[in-house]
């Protein structure tokens, strides 16, 4: 496509393309002939990624830059930066941000009915029902999103993986999530005026959050190395 069409379909500027493109953000495009240059749709999508990771990240181009060459190196990096983008914007986060109705529930997560009413029954969804209507928090509508982004991924039932493991990851977490109350409450009961109780129990709650995130991504990356290793050996027996 010629550079008037990129403009009309990312909204920015010819002055801004061309900027990108000497800072080193944008790749130099191919030429066509003296003055006209081809861009194809990969620019379409690094100039949405750039937007997205300004918008709600408030990134400095410096930093972006770094970032989209980190991911072009890590297949890690890229689908964690997809993910990122798509379920952990901040901006979204703060904005109240329900869907009424099962039908405009499924419509915007893509989970199927089935799965919905598993996904209620095992209690990993759960809607508030307000004047008889079923209301689904942000936190409901990410993780319909996430259930059906496993099974786009090869994680699904019909990939051979068994759903129930959802049912046990929630009893697991609701455990954990037990017990994190209770160190709390042992440590802080009765020494907190109310306000200041409740002010400490959210910020705890959004700092555990990540703690887990991160935990779990380096335990399962220490897994991930032990299976692999474990594998190779196997290769070696049986070469």
């Amino acid at each position: 496509m010629k550079i008037r069409d990129l403009v009309q379909r990312t909204r920015i500027s010819r002055e801004t393309v061309h900027y990108y493109i000497r800072e080193g953000i944008l790749p130099k495009p191919r030429k066509r002939g003296r003055n006209i240059a081809d861009y194809d749709e990969s620019y379409v999508e690094r100039i949405r990624l750039i937007k997205e990771l300004q918008d709600h990240y408030f990134l400095p181009l410096a930093v972006i830059k770094n970032i989209l060459k980190n991911q072009k190196k890590s297949p890690e990096a890229q689908s964690l930066l997809r993910l990122r983008r798509e379920y952990f914007r901040p901006v979204d986060q703060l904005l109240p941000n329900e869907i009424g109705g099962e039908e405009a529930f499924r419509e915007a997560t893509g989970l199927g009915r089935k799965w919905l009413v598993k996904m209620e029954e095992w209690g990993i969804i759960t809607p508030e029902v307000r004047d008889g209507q079923k209301l689904y928090s942000q936190d409901d509508i990410t993780i319909g999103k996430l259930i059906a982004e496993m099974d786009n991924i090869g994680m699904g039932e019909k990939d051979g993986f068994d759903p129930e493991a959802l049912k046990h990851y929630r009893d697991l977490f609701r455990e954990i999530v037990v017990m994190s109350h209770k160190y709390y409450m042992e440590a802080t009961l009765g020494k907190l005026p109310s306000d200041e109780f409740s002010k400490r129990i959210i910020q705890g709650r959004e700092i555990m959050s990540v703690f887990f995130y991160h935990l779990y991504r380096k335990l399962s990356r220490d897994e991930c190395r032990r299976i692999l290793a474990l594998m190779e050996v196997e290769a070696k027996c049986f070469a």
